[in-house]
């Protein structure tokens, strides 16, 4: 079993920031990718940022020079700072893990977080 554990989220002004963070636990063998994931009210979840085991990084264009995000291999935890924030930034955000869980088996299973509501509003 994987667990991944996000914190972070909450009620922001626009132009505020916040910082998001996932903890990955459990059966893993190895992580290939972390990310960020976000499901607007009454739209499609969509790809925020996403970031390997190796560092290499890929953003939304919506959130370029915006959002970061950070990765750190030994805690298994990948980190999501949002400066000026937007009122259209405002979704449940997910945790991502790409993981290989058994060192026999070349297999990556994807695993998600409970989700963390991000709300931007004056």
């Amino acid at each position: 079993q994987v667990q991944l554990v996000e914190s972070g989220g909450g009620l922001v002004q626009p132009g505020g920031s916040l910082r998001l963070s996932c903890v990955a636990s459990g059966s893993i063998f190895s992580i290939n990718a972390m990310g960020w994931y976000r499901q607007p009210p009454g739209r499609q979840r969509e790809l925020v940022a996403i970031i390997t085991s190796g560092g290499n990084t890929n953003y939304a264009d919506s959130i370029q020079g915006r959002f970061t995000i950070a990765g750190d291999n030994a805690k298994n935890t990948v980190y999501l700072e949002m400066n000026s924030l937007k009122p259209e930034d405002t979704a449940v955000y997910y945790c991502n893990a790409k993981i290989r869980t058994n060192a026999l088996l070349q297999r990556v299973f994807d695993y998600w977080g409970q989700g963390t509501q991000v709300t931007v509003s004056s």
